[in-house]
């Protein structure tokens, strides 16, 4: 039996063709999904689609609007059959988009009641009816940017756009992470990236000597990080200037960073495979000159497919911990994680990231620290002159790695990223 008729064709206002739709699709169905980039690439040949598959990606974050979409199509097997679910959960969230439904053309009552509930239309989904679907989408985009134009001009939009002392529009103030000495770190929605993100915002104008350094940090963290594309490379989505405070806005990682997995232990394959994707992401940042020099669990976050992702490259390391050096200079990082070399203040190259990721590697390995001292000074100690941890019996497969990785001597490591990626290639095949 068909679906209950869909609305009427009408005209797209003319403010709302000038800019592409921005559509979400929810399926767990990759066949659907492009099925559906179709139909929507024959009205809008630039419109953006994002999939978002619930079995991979999990369940999106209460906080999240999709303030920067136009519309959502929602297939009802997401989840496991859940749709209806998702359906109750999206007209629940304030301010969501219009919510087009994909159902079974044999269930009339299921496509009535989905509209009933607040869908704006329900479409058969095994036979996609295609000037149906087009209709159904065309009203909600022009609907969907008639209530964005006035909800931008109330005040309660002024307000949310507030981040402590300055407004950045089109970010949805979510709540406060963190507040430092230089720096404010906030969760938003934006409205660019479609997505929660990481807010992070200068504290002061770069009016002195001090701030104007702090600025200029800050704007070189984000350009080096902006060139990297990658997979395991945290993704920056906006750098901006608003009320003399420059803004980065950056992916957020709603499952954390490397340290909860480490607590819970981890099998060493898993290590292994954490350390090679590392290994990858490390080739990409160094063949563009950049250097890490604070790798740490809590600068690697877990994706929701699981996947790993560096975060805060480039320096804007006046946050961490600084340990003046007499005669060599200044040096930053977490004296856990810290090359000999980077220890004592001197020269640096991509090995000592590399030195860094075996005592990562260690800890993924052993739920341990290699080093421990009472003193941030008597850790950089052991790191330059204490013998080499060595592995149990049981993990002793991947003593030689380790080795190489945290030798005291540079010379003495792999010489790239790109030999240790190869390296733990030789590692999986070799478990397999």
């Amino acid at each position: 039996m068909a679906l209950p008729a869909g609305p009427a064709s009408r005209p797209l206002a003319a403010a709302s063709a000038s800019l592409a739709p921005r559509l979400m699709i929810v399926t767990d169905h990759t066949e659907l999904a492009r099925s559906l980039e179709h139909h929507i690439s024959i009205v809008w040949s630039d419109a953006e689609c994002r999939v978002h598959a619930p079995l991979i990606s999990g369940r999106l974050h209460s906080a999240f609007t999709a303030v920067g979409y136009d519309a959502v199509l929602l297939d009802g097997r997401s989840e496991g059959g859940r749709g209806e679910q998702w359906l109750e959960n999206f007209l629940y969230r304030p301010g969501f988009p219009p919510v087009i439904y994909l159902a079974p053309g044999d269930d009339p009552a299921l496509a009535a009641r989905v509209v009933e509930r607040g869908a704006v239309d329900c479409v058969v989904r095994e036979r996609i009816d295609h000037r149906r679907l087009a209709n159904s989408l065309r009203d909600a985009v022009q609907r969907r940017r008639q209530e964005l134009a006035l909800w931008r001009t109330s005040a309660q939009a002024q307000q949310l756009s507030r981040f402590g002392p300055v407004n950045i529009l089109g970010h949805r103030f979510i709540r406060e992470l963190a507040i430092g000495g230089t720096s404010m770190v906030y969760l938003a929605e934006s409205e660019r990236a479609g997505d929660l993100v990481v807010l992070k915002v200068l504290r002061d104008a770069p009016e002195t000597g001090d701030q104007h350094m702090q600025f200029s940090r800050f704007l070189q963290e984000y350009e080096l990080i902006s060139k990297i594309r990658h997979p395991n490379v945290v993704r920056i989505y906006d750098l901006g200037i608003s009320d003399d405070h420059a803004y980065i806005a950056m992916e957020y990682f709603q499952r954390g960073d490397l340290r909860g997995r480490i607590a819970k232990r981890m099998e060493p394959s898993q290590a292994v495979q954490y350390l090679s994707q590392l290994a990858a992401a490390l080739q990409v940042v160094h063949e563009v000159g950049v250097l890490h020099r604070d790798l740490k669990p809590g600068n690697i976050m877990e994706r929701a497919d699981g996947s790993l992702a560096i975060i805060d490259f480039g320096l804007a390391k006046h946050t961490e911990v600084d340990i003046e050096m007499t005669g060599t200079g200044e040096i930053f990082g977490t004296p856990y994680y810290m090359s000999p070399e980077q220890g004592h203040g001197q020269s640096l190259d991509e090995r000592s990231d590399l030195y860094s990721l075996g005592v990562i590697f260690y800890e993924m390995l052993t739920g341990k620290k290699p080093f421990l001292a009472p003193t941030p000074m008597g850790v950089i100690y052991l790191h330059g002159n204490a013998p080499r941890p060595q592995l149990s019996a049981e993990l002793s497969a991947y003593q030689p790695l380790l080795s190489k990785l945290i030798a005291i001597e540079p010379s003495e490591r792999f010489a790239s990223a790109r030999e240790l990626v190869a390296a733990t290639a030789n590692l999986e095949a070799m478990a397999e």
